[in-house]
């Protein structure tokens, strides 16, 4: 991706130009430490989709078993540690070595054969449960509205209040519009097909433009080169990118308010920009497929792999076909604007899907990022090791009564399962979960930090990586007690 272009582009959207580097990867440049010690922490079909040509073929591939001999010393689960902060994971994954991870055949063994297939009278229950809460809000909202005039910044908090409960339910629909586009929703393919499309539609993602390109983010996960989404940034230097940018922070209003001003900078451009980002210019993927749209059927730029193109073939005119979905959704919010005025189109429906945009980057992030979380090249990255490295966390410990994590369908706290196989649907995705930590503990990632400190950590630490033996790994030198 030809980062100069793309940086420039993001760097008109914010005040902040210079803190750009870390929501948009570069050109890899290859960086080896030789000091290495011991890190001793954790004592056949992939995820089949139903869009076979992104299907990675894992007969005899390397994911699992043991490397061959003249290999042993690189696979070694040797790291170099220092400038290493460690997670709640305690530096599980940067303990992993090749040779630790099963094959894909062994990994869908352990999982019981009912997992893999979708019910279709549970999944509408399940949508009846989202769109009904979300109607409920919405009813709730236009009632509002002759109290709390929304053109009124008085009535601002309110709206704000109202924004966060809304998006927050209706995360629900997003997360089944994601089910349908991964084929766990039903066997019917209409009946997916429809219902993904019309919910996505309404919130204005392109649904077999996002399909593709979330089906190639499970191919390459944790993929320096060929990720889709959340690649980090090569560390080319102390005195370049991202990490000279925090560096500058630091060094003007010291490590703690530094390291302050730098998270929020970067929890704002994730949260807020983040997503619109990624479907205009493919921001945060990797180098490999140049800068896309989600709603242009061809690259912006010239892919650096050509081979990698994200919209191949019959995908182009897919493409077309989600934008006829997405122009409906604009030119019904066109004329409702027209009617009632901005201020209350922004309240029922644009602020509800800040906040449902915010929570889908969230989960997104936080799924294959922390502070010792691993990223690979393409020589050592294969499929069943980038879905491995998926971290499952407490959301349903963000409430009292885990009403998110019901809402939000379990997104959040089974999604390894869902990396290996993403036709898994949601309900029975925790009888999966528990067969895996059964089987392989020593690989199966769980990090019981709370949401909000996992998340600030991640907004603070993870700005640049630099390569070690076979690991991508972050550097935050000097700055592990302020994580």
């Amino acid at each position: 991706m030809t980062t100069s272009f793309k940086t420039l582009a993001l760097s008109a959207l914010i005040i902040a130009p210079s803190s750009i580097n870390a929501f948009t990867p570069r050109s890899l440049s290859s960086r080896s430490s030789v000091r290495l010690q011991p890190l001793n922490v954790a004592s056949s079909t992939p995820a089949p989709t139903n869009l076979n040509d992104f299907v990675p073929d894992l007969k005899g591939q390397k994911s699992g078993g043991t490397p061959p001999p003249e290999d042993n010393e690189k696979y070694g689960a040797m790291i170099d540690l220092d400038g290493i902060a460690f997670s709640g994971l305690k530096g599980q994954a940067l303990s992993l070595s090749p040779g630790d991870f099963p094959p894909a055949s062994a990994l869908r063994a352990a999982i019981p054969k009912e997992c893999f297939t979708p019910d279709t009278t549970t999944s509408l229950s399940y949508l009846s449960v989202s769109l009904i809460g979300t109607a409920i809000c919405t009813f709730l909202g236009i009632n509002l509205l002759p109290v709390f005039d929304p053109s009124n910044l008085l009535f601002a908090p309110i709206w704000a209040a109202y924004s966060a409960v809304t998006g927050t339910v209706a995360m629900g629909l997003w997360v089944l519009a994601h089910e349908c586009g991964h084929g766990a929703f039903s066997k019917d393919k209409r009946i997916q097909d429809s219902v993904g499309y019309v919910l996505h539609s309404l919130l204005l993602v392109p649904y077999y433009s996002w399909q593709r390109s979330h089906a190639v983010h499970h191919k390459y996960t944790n993929h320096m080169e060929l990720g889709e989404t959340h690649v980090p940034e090569p560390k080319t230097g102390d005195d370049e990118g991202s990490y000279a940018s925090r560096k500058f922070f630091v060094d003007t209003f010291g490590k703690k308010t530094g390291m302050r001003v730098w998270g929020g900078i970067q929890g704002f451009l994730h949260l807020v920009l983040g997503w619109p980002a990624y479907l205009l210019i493919g921001a945060t993927g990797g180098p490999a497929r140049g800068m896309t749209n989600h709603f242009l059927a061809d690259p912006l730029t010239t892919p650096d792999r050509p081979d990698k193109e994200l919209f191949k073939g019959p995908w182009k005119e897919k493409v077309w076909k989600s934008d006829i979905g997405i122009g409906a959704t604009v030119g019904a919010l066109v004329a409702w604007t027209a009617c009632h005025g901005f201020a209350e189109g922004m309240a029922l429906y644009g602020g509800p899907l800040l906040i449902v945009n915010a929570w889908l980057v969230l989960y997104t992030w936080l799924q294959h990022t922390d502070v010792d979380v691993p990223h690979f090249s393409s020589d050592d990255h294969n499929y069943v090791k980038g879905a491995l490295h998926t971290i499952d966390r407490p959301y349903d410990k963000l409430d009292p009564w885990g009403l998110i994590d019901f809402l939000h369908h379990k997104i959040g706290s089974t999604h390894v399962a869902h990396h290996f196989d993403c036709t898994i649907p949601h309900y029975k995705a925790q009888a999966a979960t528990d067969a895996i930590k059964e089987k392989f503990p020593e690989i199966y990632l769980y990090d019981p930090t709370p949401i909000p400190q996992a998340l600030w950590r991640v907004c603070k630490g993870c700005t640049a990586v630099e390569k070690r033996g076979e690991k991508w790994v972050w550097n935050n030198k000097g700055l592990e007690d302020a994580l």
